[in-house]
């Protein structure tokens, strides 16, 4: 228990810049995928095991609470494979170019191309649970 105190206190106790928090945010949103594949195979092992209970789930999912984790979901994917693809980027073909500068330039930009990929994605998501839950846009 003592490490896991030690490495909560040392992410959080860290006053990094974009590096420390790319690392932050690249581990939370890597928790995040895992959570919604862990999530999707037992719901998909519903449809063989209990019929009912996936009928069941695919009635929770539809609720705006899952719409917002969906969205959640969707910046997850987004950030974690971006930035994946930087950091590997940068580790195979430029191990020699790298700088602060640059690995704060690149993270600056993995943030930037995440915003636009996920932000349309956000507002048709967001406007169909407007329509479907709440009847809005002449749903």
């Amino acid at each position: 228990m003592s490490t896991l105190k030690t490495t909560a206190t040392g992410y959080v106790g860290y006053r990094g810049r974009e590096g420390h928090y790319a690392f932050l945010l690249h581990r939370i949103t890597g928790l995040g995928t895992v959570l919604f594949l862990v999530i999707h195979v037992i719901d998909i092992a519903l449809v063989y095991f209990y019929p009912a209970g996936f009928l069941d789930a695919l009635s929770v999912y539809q609720s705006t609470i899952f719409g917002i984790g969906e969205i959640a979901l969707v910046f997850c994917v987004f950030f974690h494979g971006i930035n994946g693809l930087r950091i590997a980027v940068s580790d195979m073909f430029l191990p020699k170019s790298w700088s602060i500068e640059s690995a704060r330039k690149t993270t600056r930009f993995t943030l930037i191309a995440t915003l636009v990929l996920w932000l349309p994605a956000t507002f048709i998501m967001v406007r169909n649970i407007l329509i479907h839950n709440y009847g809005m846009f002449g749903g």
